[in-house]
């Protein structure tokens, strides 16, 4: 289904509802399946603040991300999966890297990778060399993930230096409830951001440390 036939069957812009921390509600999980599926631009809580999300070839809903962040076509985006296996379809996870990643997922981490073989094939026309991945440690998210049965795209919500944090829904509403379709608010989540680690070289390297430090 093409981009402007999804469009007529997203959610009521705004739309927010209100979904349990650690259980999720199966019905609330279908409802933002659905409009994931549709090509939908969500809000949802994660291990690291609130995120927006989208489907890997909701290629609309990613052009309003660049919009509201003001960033390029080129810029790269994290994709969040269900699992280590999943994880290790998209990207090449060698030894080392396997020690490493395996006691972090799941968590507030994101991963540089080389990219595998079955990386999505938007990707691989973009000649794309490394992915950001990570398995994060959310209820929400990782039901969300696995009824969708495909990995996500995700970025931060960008707040001004005066803004208050992206762990508070109220806030969170606030800042982007307009710009998007449906936003899952599970409460106030932990706090961003991710700690980033590239695993892309002959060494690791830690990129970012965020607000749960790695140590390796």
């Amino acid at each position: 289904m093409g981009d402007i036939l999804r469009a007529a069957f997203l959610v009521t812009m705004g739309d927010r509802i209100a979904i349990h921390p650690v259980n999720p509600q199966p019905r609330m999980i279908a409802r933002a399946v659905d409009a994931v599926q549709r090509g939908a631009l969500l809000v949802a809580p994660s291990d690291a603040g609130y995120l927006l999300l989208w489907a890997v070839d909701a290629l609309k809903a990613e052009e309003r991300v660049q919009r509201m962040r003001g960033l390029d076509s080129k810029h790269p985006f994290t994709l969040l999966c269900a699992s280590l296996s999943e994880m290790g379809r998209l990207a090449k996870l060698d030894d080392a890297a396997f020690r490493i990643v395996k006691p972090l997922i799941p968590g507030p981490f994101t991963f540089i990778l080389p990219v595998s073989s079955e990386l999505p094939r938007r990707f691989k026309q973009a000649k794309r060399k490394v992915i950001g991945c990570r398995i994060p440690d959310s209820s929400v998210l990782l039901a969300l993930i696995r009824d969708c049965g495909t990995p996500l795209l995700s970025t931060s919500i960008e707040f001004d230096e005066d803004s208050p944090d992206r762990q508070d829904p109220e806030d969170v509403a606030d800042r982007v409830l307009r710009d998007v379709d449906l936003m899952l608010d599970a409460g106030e989540c932990a706090a961003g951001p991710t700690s980033v680690v590239d695993l892309s070289g002959d060494v690791p390297c830690v990129v970012r440390q965020g607000a749960v430090p790695v140590v390796f």
